[in-house]
């Protein structure tokens, strides 16, 4: 009687395998990593791009208070006082690189957002034979940005209170 033995064989593909395996799941990983890091600052681009647009707010907030107004009471370049007429001050001024609303000789708040810095501020008073208007110009920035682009809004707004 024979007796069948199955001999069991060692080979050297079970490493070649896990080599295969191990070079695959690295490179996977270095895709998945990368396309994390591409998404990431493509995020952060989105982000500061919504910011510096939506800063133009600033910019539609200074021209309605300003078309409101009766008079101006007082102007310099970065401080505008006006009178609404209502036993009302509104003041607009720069301090540092935040735009600040004061009613009342009440701080109200910063106008721009926390990560957007506001530089060049000027107020300049037009006065013609029939009205009164400001000319108003910014520039802003963002405070994220590496690229350190700005972006410069300007307006010459009508008062109500001088047509």
């Amino acid at each position: 009687m024979k007796i069948f033995m199955k001999k069991n064989k060692k080979s050297g593909s079970t490493v070649l395998e896990l080599l295969f395996y191990i070079a695959l799941f690295s490179v996977m990983s270095l895709v998945v990593i990368n396309s994390m890091i591409t998404m990431t600052k493509s995020f952060k681009e989105t982000t500061i791009q919504a910011e510096l647009t939506l800063s133009g707010a600033v910019m539609e907030r200074l021209s309605r208070e300003i078309r409101q107004a009766n008079s101006i009471t007082s102007i310099s370049t970065s401080d505008l006082v006006l009178n609404t007429g209502t036993n009302k001050t509104i003041e607009f001024l720069l301090s540092g690189l935040n735009l600040q609303l004061i009613e009342n000789s009440v701080l109200t708040g910063n106008l721009n957002p926390q990560n957007i810095s506001i530089n060049n501020l000027v107020f300049t008073k037009v006065n013609t034979l029939k009205s009164q208007a400001v000319k108003v110009s910014f520039t802003i920035k963002s405070n994220d940005d590496v690229l350190a682009r700005t972006y410069d809004f300007y307006d010459t707004i009508v008062l109500r209170g001088s047509y």
